[in-house]
């Protein structure tokens, strides 16, 4: 396995594994990300690339192996130190994950209200910024049912962005829209990117997402990283990524 040496991870990886009964879903990984990176986890259906990302949270605790995200030891945490940590680090999902019983800026509201430490001026105040961070702010009192799937998405963006997280971890965000939404929504988070320095990793199985966004790709295979590239620096990252997509 060939891993980029990165100077000054915002996240790192070291020797993670995780099996689900007698399944190994990812096998001793050592991955890093720089700050600002947009890094995409590409690979076949089943590979691991869901469950690599959701170790980055400890969403799923590693079996062997230790996570290090702005240089704390996630693994290392109390539940509470834990809690405080993952401030700093937004997800969004291919279902959106929406509160339905909850108008838009209630759902943008929901991490800053579940937190406690925020004014509610305070949290109004975000929620105005964040819903005009992805083009919503007219969507403000709709409820998830009454907008559309790229909608639906933004919205879950601008809940993610909400406590100011240093990382935004993307799970298949994408596969559930069209092409045109794709793209926009493509074009969204990589001006949040630019404009807030905001570290992505995306997990996709589509060749397209990987081009338009990411600068960096890693390549899982059967719970491992087997390649990992600058998208577009060489002959063999197009290559790759087919090889991989066609059987994804």
């Amino acid at each position: 396995m060939s891993v980029t040496s990165l100077a000054h991870p915002l996240i790192r990886l070291d020797g993670v594994s995780k099996s689900f009964g007698s399944f190994q879903a990812v096998r001793d990984v050592s991955l890093q990300v720089r700050a600002g990176e947009i890094l995409g986890l590409i690979g076949r259906s089943g590979a691991g690339k869901s469950t690599l990302l959701h170790l980055v949270n400890l969403l799923e605790r590693p079996d062997a192996g230790r996570v290090f995200v702005a240089g704390q030891e996630l693994t290392q945490l109390s539940p509470a130190g834990l809690r405080a940590a993952r401030r700093q680090i937004g997800m969004i999902f291919q279902q959106f994950n929406l509160l339905q019983n909850a108008t838009v800026a209630q759902n943008v509201a929901f991490p800053l209200r579940l937190d406690g430490r925020a004014s509610k001026a305070e949290v109004s105040a975000r929620v105005d910024e964040c819903l005009a961070l992805v083009g919503l702010q007219d969507k403000a009192a709709s409820y998830p049912a009454q907008l559309s799937g790229g909608q639906k998405q933004r919205v879950a963006i601008a809940r993610a962005l909400a406590p100011r997280p240093a990382v935004l971890l993307c799970d298949e965000p994408t596969s559930a829209l069209d092409a045109e939404t794709t793209r926009e929504l493509l074009a969204t988070l990589a001006d949040i990117n630019a404009r807030l320095g905001v570290t992505l990793v995306i997990v996709t199985h589509e060749l397209s997402v990987v081009q338009a966004l990411c600068r960096q790709a890693a390549v899982v295979e059967d719970g491992r990283i087997v390649e990992q590239f600058a998208v577009g620096e060489a002959a063999q990252a197009s290559t790759v990524l087919a090889r991989e997509v066609a059987y994804a």
